[in-house]
């Protein structure tokens, strides 16, 4: 079942190759702006019950779909960043890896990349959307390619956090899953404190440990990590307690090699690397 879903969806994103997140959000029959009455909806908040109704949908999409990892990331990366590249290419090599389900917030940009190299290993792809995506001026409920039953769009902030909680914590061992932040602005500075702050205080729900992996590309975070140690001179961090949170890599290699260590796959299985291998040996065009 799995199979006959990734292969479906493999061949909507390939029909898209060559086109922007947001090209192919205007060419969809449903990339119509977003009805007033919507926008008039997100406004209203009469009960608490609406919130708790949509966490449980979330919820429901995860028990469908099935638990996996689930990645942050910027929504205004190009298609043709070396760190879209990149993360397209992380993101379906840890889905070999680890056989999982990869979620995202279902917008352009990074998000778009793990989607795209998801499908390109033919692994479930799921995630929950909002209607706007920060300084990418798209406001839509729908996904250009994506098959609506693989993803929700949520009108709550706190329903949609909820989601990703519940897509990357572990209820049973066999379970394979991480959060995985790509580089991004204050979403993503949000989401991976969120994510950190819970693992600290163990208020995740997690049965098991998760990793959570910040990709350092080019440096990208290093003014970030560099203003956290200096928190350890004015007492509001402790020394090593930030890396009992997170793992710092700064290629997609230490990263597939963590996860790799993490769950304990053979050697035998670690297939990425010859992937890798080529992919480096390969001469640009």
């Amino acid at each position: 079942m799995e199979s006959r879903q990734g292969l479906t969806l493999a061949a909507a994103c390939l029909n898209n190759r060559g086109q922007s997140f947001v090209q192919r959000l205007k060419g969809s029959s449903n990339g119509s702006p977003t009805p007033p009455a919507y926008n008039d909806e997100l406004r209203t908040r009469t009960s608490a019950d609406e919130v708790r109704k949509e966490i449980l949908e979330c919820y429901a999409l995860v028990q469908k779909l099935g638990k996996g990892v689930v990645y942050f990331g910027s929504s205004r990366t190009k298609a043709d960043h070396p760190h879209y590249l990149q993360a397209m290419e992380l993101a379906r090599e840890v889905a070999l890896l680890l056989n999982c389900t990869s979620w995202t917030g279902v917008g352009p940009g990074m998000m778009d990349a793990v989607t795209q190299g998801a499908l390109q290993a033919l692994k479930p792809v799921g995630g929950f959307k909002i209607t706007i995506e920060g300084g990418t001026g798209t406001n839509s409920c729908v996904h250009p390619y994506l098959s609506d039953h693989t993803y929700m769009t949520c009108r709550f902030f706190s329903a949609r956090k909820h989601g990703f909680a519940d897509a990357g914590v572990r209820d049973n061992q066999a379970d394979r899953t991480a959060f995985v932040s790509l580089p991004g602005g204050v979403g993503t500075l949000d989401e991976i404190f969120e994510i950190s702050t819970l693992i600290q205080l163990q208020r995740l729900g997690s049965a098991y440990p998760v990793p959570l992996l910040v990709l350092n590309y080019d440096g990208f975070f290093t003014g970030l990590l560099q203003f956290l140690k200096s928190c350890q001179e004015w007492g509001t961090v402790s020394a090593g307690e930030l890396d009992a949170l997170w793992k710092v890599c700064n290629t997609n290699l230490e990263a597939l090699e963590y996860l790799a260590d993490f769950y304990g796959i053979s050697e035998s299985d670690r297939l990425y690397r010859k992937t890798l291998q080529d992919s480096s040996n390969r001469p640009s065009k």
